[in-house]
């Protein structure tokens, strides 16, 4: 079964192409070891998936948003239309069918470590024809941000299918190598401490700086590095010096979901025609903003809240 829950898209500040995943928590007074088993708290079910997670947080800030992904026919599904919705994202983008929704397994320790087991479902079912059958909505879009819960060869169609003068903003996430096609077309690649070594190997340096020259090198038109606490560092190829964005200060209680409401802000704040220095200066402020609330989706804040740091 598969089917498309709206019409001809209106116009849109940001598209997310991604994943949505319900994520299943256990609590735990320790994780079980081979053969074992143990006793947890209660179930809990919330929506997530990084690209669901970054169509609700560009939303909830006021950026008129759509997500183009794929869920099965199933409860979680229905779990993650109704949270998009909710949240005012269009959901005409959303597919349904072709296997079961997406769903994280993460049992939670007293000192809050956790484990994680994902099985995409839906998620790796997103193909490239997918793609090209959703080109009115691309068309609609300032600004494309993708992630890399889905087929890479998804991603690299995305990244094909890009209306005229549009933005492809990429969270390499989990990472993995990527075709040069897909890295010319960044701009700008987002990227975390873990992700710019993986992508650089053993050259990537010591430095926030010596990363953002590596990865520019590889050929995204500019690239963004989160720095948690310490805020974000930008590098744009049409030039000046890599530039620090600091972050302001907050009491951090959950960094779930943080990384994908900065993206979500950068992304929308870019298709609004800022810099990117200006940009990333919104993002941190949205980020440091979803770490003083628990949870993923439920922690992002509204424009207000954020002007209220």
């Amino acid at each position: 079964m598969q089917k498309n829950e709206d019409s001809a898209p209106a116009r849109h500040d940001l598209l997310v192409v991604g994943s949505a995943n319900a994520d299943l928590v256990v609590g735990v007074d320790r994780r079980p070891g081979p053969g074992e088993t143990v006793l947890g708290s209660d179930l809990v079910v919330h929506p997530g998936g990084k690209g669901a997670n970054q169509a609700v947080a560009a939303a909830r800030l006021g950026a008129r948003t759509a997500l183009l992904a794929r869920v099965g026919d199933d409860a979680h599904g229905r779990l993650l239309r109704a949270s998009q919705q909710e949240a005012g994202v269009d959901t005409g983008g959303v597919l349904v069918g072709g296997a079961p929704t997406g769903v994280a397994l993460i049992t939670v320790d007293p000192s809050g470590d956790n484990s994680i087991v994902v099985s995409p479902g839906a998620n790796a079912r997103l193909t490239p024809g997918d793609i090209k059958a959703a080109a009115p909505l691309l068309a609609s879009a300032r600004v494309v941000s993708v992630q890399l819960e889905i087929p890479l060869d998804t991603v690299a169609e995305t990244a094909r299918s890009l209306a005229p003068g549009a933005r492809l903003v990429l969270n390499p996430s989990p990472p993995a190598p990527l075709p040069d096609e897909v890295l010319a077309a960044c701009d700008p690649l987002v990227v975390n401490e873990h992700e710019a070594r993986f992508i650089l190997g053993e050259g990537a340096g010591s430095t926030p700086e010596s990363w953002a020259r590596g990865l520019t090198a590889l050929g995204p038109r500019s690239v963004v590095i989160t720095l948690g606490a310490d805020g974000a560092l930008v590098s744009d190829t049409r030039g000046g010096d890599p530039v620090r964005v600091p972050s302001p200060r907050v009491d951090a209680v959950d960094t779930t979901g943080a990384g994908d409401a900065f993206t979500a802000a950068l992304a929308w704040r870019l298709g609004l025609g800022e810099d990117l220095t200006e940009a990333a200066g919104y993002a941190v402020r949205v980020g440091a903003a979803a770490v003083t609330k628990e949870g993923a989706q439920a922690s992002f804040p509204t424009a207000e809240e954020v002007a209220a740091l």
